[in-house]
């Protein structure tokens, strides 16, 4: 699911947009971006738009 949240938010959706999309909370959608953020070495989830994310880039 980490991964999804973080293809989405790159793409611009809204944690609500998120949640709706994937059937759960604003508040599990912020945790999970929240978790991912720094491990993708981004100060901000503004930077995950500029990220190329290939298939694999995404590290848990």
């Amino acid at each position: 699911m980490g991964e999804q949240i973080v293809r989405l938010a790159a793409n611009g959706m809204s944690n609500r947009e998120i949640a709706a999309r994937l059937f759960t909370r604003p508040r599990t959608v912020g945790y999970h971006l929240h978790k991912a953020v720094p491990n993708l070495r981004v100060a901000s989830r503004g930077e995950l738009a500029r990220l190329a994310l290939g298939p694999r880039s995404f590290q848990p």
